[in-house]
């Protein structure tokens, strides 16, 4: 496995593979979600390259940039052990933000006006920044595959949106959210959870399963839902919810009143302490 650490060595790395590349974006502290990312891209191409780089135009200036969970020689290992063939980590945000960038790429799937509860909503600037990182490392790296995971749906969404509209060439993978024993989604942020709050975490994913069961159930009245959705994460002392949100998985158009027989994905956000957490499921 190769470490580069700066633009043109990888670059000239680059020009050299002729082999197909899956590529598996990331902004480090790696965990058991990221290894089956790449996993799925070892067992998928010849040849596999991680980014690591925490990303800074996705963070609002109130947001956790300078504290971000970082820690590149487990991260390395990590690499190792499954078999990376290179890691491309930026050793200063300059290398793909240098003096006087300022072209950005923004999609309108998730914004205020189609849907008020979302992460596009809630944290306006957060997609704007994924999509001109990922159309970034599409233009230097050029894979075949690109993987990422489906805890993140509306970044799904977004970056397979971008690829359609901007004709680029490379196919996204979305693989299934991986979970802890009792239900959480693998975070990055679940480092920033207290031992009080990590028992408390798992109501996200009791609010899906409760999602899952009344829709089982044959409930399909969407503020119903969200009600019954809003008053088990209240239960829950030190929980703030951000949002429910039921919506169509492609465009994260906001459904208002009755859930169709067609693709719905409900998702929640929340705080817990310092640590902010999302979550999603596919009812249909």
């Amino acid at each position: 496995m190769q470490l580069i650490e700066d633009l043109e060595t990888f670059l000239n790395t680059r020009s050299r593979i002729k082999e197909d590349i899956g590529l598996v974006p990331t902004m480090g502290f790696l965990h058991e979600g990221h290894k089956a990312l790449i996993r799925e891209a070892r067992k998928d191409c010849s040849i596999v390259i991680v980014t690591i780089f925490i990303n800074p135009t996705q963070f609002a200036p109130n947001e956790d940039l300078d504290t971000y969970p970082r820690n590149l020689p487990g991260d390395l290992e990590i690499c190792e052990q499954l078999g990376v063939d290179y890691v491309f980590a930026p050793n200063s945000f300059s290398v793909l933000y240098p003096e006087g960038f300022c072209t950005f790429v923004e999609c309108k799937i998730g914004l205020p006006e189609t849907n008020p509860s979302s992460e596009g909503a809630f944290r306006p600037h957060f997609f704007r920044g994924v999509a001109t990182v990922v159309a970034k490392l599409f233009n230097i790296v050029r894979p075949n595959k690109a993987y990422f995971g489906q805890k993140d749906a509306q970044q799904c969404a977004v970056i397979q949106r971008m690829v359609i509209d901007l004709n680029q060439n490379v196919d996204i993978v979305v693989v299934p959210t991986v979970r802890e024993k009792d239900g959480l989604a693998m975070s990055s942020r679940n480092a920033y959870l207290s031992v009080e709050e990590r028992e408390k975490a798992t109501i996200l994913y009791r609010m899906l399963q409760k999602a899952k069961e009344l829709y089982t159930a044959g409930m399909l009245d969407v503020n119903r839902m969200k009600e019954e959705l809003e008053n088990l994460a209240a239960q829950v002392d030190g929980f703030h919810l951000h949002y429910v949100s039921i919506c169509n998985p492609k465009t994260f158009k906001e459904y208002e009143n009755q859930i169709p027989s067609c693709d719905t994905l409900v998702c929640v956000a929340g705080t817990l302490g310092k640590a902010r957490l999302i979550d999603n499921i596919l009812l249909n």
